[in-house]
């Protein structure tokens, strides 16, 4: 890697290579981490720390349940919550017993569900009580054999964990009733596991650790399969690339993006797992009210997010009154950060706002910006320690310095392939280890490298990969649409938003009847903002539907 040209811009004490093996599995690092920060608060939600030792005993006792229910190494088990302490607990426990975690986006719609827990086969689920309505009917198409269902305040302690489930389903009515008549309760779950005994399992590198589901050019939802060696190897590369301003014990962490995100799991609870970092977790980011209030409570020295958490931060009134005295880091990934948030961030808190750039497939990090205030705004800055990136032209010839060209990667933190699908992974993965991320981009004489184009259809929204096939596929259901085509379009607020064009079978078809369909099939990030009615669609000469053309006939603001 000695000719690579970013190597000369990367700051002192960062090393250029880590060591992927140097832990066995996340369950090791997990385990000495515990061992070394006991006493440390590990999560902090809703007024309620956790200390590693007690996550470390948690976890120990959710492991020893699955395994009493004869689950065993391998066997998939999927996990439905937003940011509350019984996450940590349950994605630990799985480790530990030898499963594989297949995170689930809590908004998913029924369809959605069916179609992960489907391809990846799950044998359990952990759910929160406010999605138990969708898994009743879920379970009726695919039975999910172990149903562990949890509450809000589980973890809370009594009276707190009382008043707060009580008020959520009978004050709030925030939870829908239900009926599954198999599950079992988490609290019941852990009581069950403190009496069992858990087995060590013998877990090394290549064993997958997670199915992290992402789309795909067929609009097909996929689970990348990410080892133990993946995810060890890019919380190396980041530890490495904070090293100069990270320390042990020292580090409060702002962790608003749900840990079920490949962002939010790798660097806010991995990476500061090995340091004995407390991660404040941000159950409902959206409530700014809530979120600046819990800010004010904490000396939080880390904050990560998307362009549009940023933003939302910053135009809140009390905000710029918080104490950023202890800011040393902020991380801004999932979407590109705009310079007009970057600088607005560095105004008001004094701390640059760098960007970063990977992608599920990766682990995720590739590129980040330098952290010691050496600012590149516009880029995704530097290849972390031990990777590789390099520029291609359509026919696979690396470009020359300065031209475009198809942005890819090599490095341990690149997945082991798709779950079930070697036809996909064989056309994101080439035949000498490239992943090819769809991106097109530029590498200046320094080695920082800028995002321009993309070659896949895929929309960018709030962080959240949207697929127009996908989109196309649920929408065209519709009995009173002929034709449809998704692009994304630029937006304000979450970077992109999704339009819809659309050739009526029906002449009494609104776009408000559009968007309530969508809103019944699809999760709220996938629903279009926009929708147009035209008498007929671009095509190829085949017949393909061109989303290019309409895309480059639509404004900026949709």
């Amino acid at each position: 890697m000695s000719d690579n040209p970013w190597l000369k811009s990367y700051p002192k004490n960062v090393p250029l290579e880590i060591d992927a093996d140097s832990y066995a599995s996340i369950v090791e690092l997990f385990e000495k981490s515990c061992q070394k920060f006991p006493e440390n608060v590990s999560y902090h939600n809703m007024g309620k720390d956790m200390t590693y030792a007690e996550l470390e005993k948690l976890s120990g006792y959710f492991a020893a349940y699955l395994q009493s229910l004869g689950l065993k190494k391998g066997d998939r088990i999927a996990i439905q919550m937003p940011n509350l302490l019984q996450y940590p607990v349950c994605m630990f426990g799985a480790l530990r017993a030898g499963l594989v975690v297949v995170n689930t986006n809590p908004l998913y719609t029924e369809r959605e569900m069916e179609h992960q827990f489907r391809d990846s086969g799950i044998s359990a689920i952990v759910i929160l009580t406010h999605f138990c309505d969708k898994l009743e009917n879920v379970l009726k198409k695919y039975p999910v054999k172990h149903v562990i269902t949890t509450s809000v305040g589980d973890l809370l302690g009594f009276p707190k964990n009382v008043l707060v489930n009580l008020a959520l389903r009978y004050v709030k009515k925030a939870v829908p009733s239900y009926h599954i008549s198999t599950s079992t309760s988490f609290s019941k779950a852990l009581i069950k596991g403190m009496l069992a005994t858990r087995r060590k399992v013998e877990i090394d590198g290549n064993d997958i650790a997670f199915l992290q589901y992402t789309g795909g050019t067929t609009g097909v939802s996929k689970g990348a399969m990410l080892t133990h060696r993946n995810m060890i190897a890019n919380l190396q590369q980041i530890a490495a690339w904070m090293s100069p301003v990270i320390r042990d014990s020292e580090e409060v962490v702002i962790t608003a993006l749900p840990l079920y995100h490949i962002f939010s799991l790798t660097v806010n609870c991995l990476n500061f797992m090995k340091v004995g970092a407390n991660n404040i977790l941000i159950t409902n980011p959206k409530d700014m009210g809530a979120f600046v209030k819990e800010l004010s409570k904490h000396k939080f020295s880390v904050v990560t997010g998307v362009n549009t958490l940023f933003n939302g931060l910053l135009h809140h009134p009390d905000f710029e009154n918080l104490d950023f005295s202890h800011l040393k880091v902020t991380v801004g990934g999932g979407m590109a950060v705009q310079t007009a948030v970057a600088e607005h961030w560095k105004k008001v808190t004094g701390n640059p706002l760098v960007e970063g750039y990977g992608l599920t497939e990766a682990s995720p990090v590739l590129c980040v910006n330098r952290l010691d205030g050496y600012e590149m705004p516009g880029t995704i800055g530097l290849p972390m320690p031990s990777t590789q990136i390099a520029l291609f032209d359509e026919e696979g010839k690396e470009v020359a310095q300065g031209e475009r060209g198809e942005l890819c990667a090599k490095g341990p933190q690149v997945m082991k392939g798709y779950w079930n699908r070697p036809d996909e992974t064989g056309n994101t993965i080439t035949k000498d280890g490239w992943l090819k991320t769809g991106d097109v981009g530029v590498m200046d004489s320094d080695g920082y490298f800028k995002i321009v184009d993309r070659i896949k259809d895929m929309i960018l929204v709030s962080g959240f990969n949207v697929y127009p096939n996908e989109i196309e596929e649920v929408i065209s259901q519709h009995p009173g649409v002929l034709e449809v085509a998704a692009v994304g379009v630029q937006d304000d607020k979450s970077g992109e938003a999704i339009k819809l064009f659309i050739v009526k079978k029906n002449e009494g078809l609104t776009a408000q009847t559009i968007k309530e369909f969508a809103r019944e099939k699809l999760t709220g990030y996938k629903r279009p903002k926009f929708v147009e009615f035209r008498k007929e669609l671009p095509k190829s000469n085949v017949g393909k539907i061109l989303r290019r053309l309409l895309k480059e006939e639509v404004p900026n603001n949709g």
